[in-house]
């Protein structure tokens, strides 16, 4: 079963939500020059609020990993997953901080991406078109990864059943295309869910 991230959660609201969806994972954005940022404080409250089965990842960019490390050894999120220029040395720092699993984010753009992001030591590996922009890129550069990855770029209810048809992706991941005004709507998270688990079943 292709698992389901819904990211960029910033209400109560959205909580509630994700908690009657059951996506697989939600996630809390942490980068400042975001519109969905979210501070710990906030974080701590909506965790809360979130039913213990679905796992919350936070998204940081160049993040000081003592601060991501303190984050997931409170438990206010439960994955790390890093959206800058975070290298093997990063991660290897992180994971001497935090036993906690790790995602690492990579543009893809041409084969040499593919090819970086397979050699990675994180946990997981999230293939993406860019820093939110909410555009897909050339699935078709996908054919030959060996690896499980996160599929995120550009995703909405319209295209998630084709991406897991031909991908097979290990999880998607939306966040732009399941809003409307910029704030996370139900009805399309809801359509983006049934559409990867419709995909799933046929």
């Amino acid at each position: 079963m292709t698992k389901i991230k819904l990211c960029g959660l910033s209400r109560p609201c959205d909580i509630h939500m994700a908690n009657e969806l059951t996506p697989d994972y939600i996630g809390f954005v942490f980068a400042k020059k975001s519109k969905r940022y979210v501070d710990p404080e906030k974080a701590v409250q909506l965790k809360a609020l979130l039913d213990p089965a679905i796992k919350a990842v936070g998204v940081f960019v160049d993040e000081a990993p003592e601060a991501v490390a303190n984050l997931l050894n409170s438990g206010i999120i439960d994955v790390a997953q890093l959206h800058g220029g975070e290298d093997e040395v990063y991660i290897k720092r992180l994971r001497q901080l935090t036993d906690q699993p790790i995602i690492k984010a990579f543009q893809i753009r041409a084969q040499a991406d593919i090819n970086k992001a397979e050699h990675c030591s994180a946990d997981h590996i999230l293939l993406d078109s860019g820093a939110g922009t909410g555009a897909v890129f050339d699935w078709s550069l996908l054919k030959n990864v060996k690896r499980p990855y996160f599929l995120a770029g550009g995703l909405s209810p319209g295209n998630a059943r084709e991406a897991v048809r031909l991908l097979h992706p290990y999880a998607v991941d939306v966040s732009s295309g399941i809003e409307t005004d910029g704030l996370k709507d139900r009805e399309k998270a809801e359509a983006f869910i049934a559409a990867v688990r419709k995909e799933e079943r046929s």
